[in-house]
């Protein structure tokens, strides 16, 4: 993996390499704002909790107000991030994700670390340590990014017209004679892998044979682990025409929105 002044290129194990913008200071600034917002939200759901607490037990209010706290200052980043893929809502209002370093799936204690880790950065205050980590880094990575080896990235929409840029010139996408499950793989498909797959496809003719079957073999079997399609509908489709089928459908809704993605 390498790194711009704006962007991160990883390499993966077969060859493919892709070029992330990453996030800078004031965007995850303003994320963070807007997230800061949400929990104080919370918070003063917390402290009516706590009142109507503190009126039978007024010992209990103190230490349900403080655990009540940090459990939601700390919680709120774990939660979000974990449930929407490296996203907490002040991420997803600016476009921003959270992601492995190396290009691979974000792992819960790479989540958890990097939420603990805001203790640090936030010191002084305002975020002044990690706010100057942010600036001094290659990859534009607060201390908690560093210890959990991730990066934030600047997120784009991937417009419907590029998908004329795959030649998906299938007449019949067997994947979505069982709309459920395409519906399913469609809300479980993560940002990262419909990047891999829309790259690999575009550039599968640049690839040694053997490099692209080794690939398409891998893409299709994260597709599969996501959701499992009957075999009778996948048993004649080669690796490529899985991902082609899959990515097709991540790509696509009845609502024709484009989906948000790195690219």
């Amino acid at each position: 993996m390498t790194a711009t002044p704006n962007a991160v290129v990883i390499e993966t194990p077969e060859g493919v390499r892709f070029a992330l913008p990453l996030a800078g200071v004031v965007a995850r600034f303003l994320a963070l704002i807007i997230d800061l917002l949400a929990i104080a939200t919370i918070g003063s759901v917390l402290e009516k909790i706590a009142a109507v607490i503190g009126a039978v037990s007024p010992d209990s209010m103190a230490a349900v107000t403080i655990l009540g706290y940090f459990a939601i200052i700390i919680g709120y980043g774990i939660v979000f991030e974990w449930i929407w893929h490296g996203q907490t809502p002040g991420k997803r209002v600016l476009s921003l994700r959270v992601m492995d370093a190396n290009g691979l799936k974000l792992q819960a204690s790479q989540i958890a670390v990097r939420n603990l880790m805001r203790a640090i950065d936030s010191l002084p205050g305002s975020y002044l340590v990690g706010g100057m980590a942010v600036l001094l880094t290659k990859r534009h990575q607060r201390l908690g990014d560093m210890v959990a080896n991730t990066i934030v990235i600047q997120q784009h929409r991937l417009a419907l017209p590029d998908l004329m840029r795959l030649n998906l010139d299938e007449k019949f996408n067997s994947l979505t004679s069982v709309p459920h499950l395409a519906a399913r793989l469609r809300q479980q498909i993560t940002p990262d892998l419909v990047e891999l797959a829309y790259q690999s496809l575009l550039r599968r003719d640049e690839l040694e044979s053997d490099v692209k079957l080794e690939v398409f073999r891998l893409l299709a079997d994260r597709f599969r682990a996501l959701v499992k399609f009957p075999d009778e509908i996948t048993a004649g489709l080669t690796d490529e025409r899985y991902v082609r089928n899959a990515l097709q459908i991540a790509l696509t809704s009845a609502s024709s929105r484009a989906l948000r993605t790195t690219h």
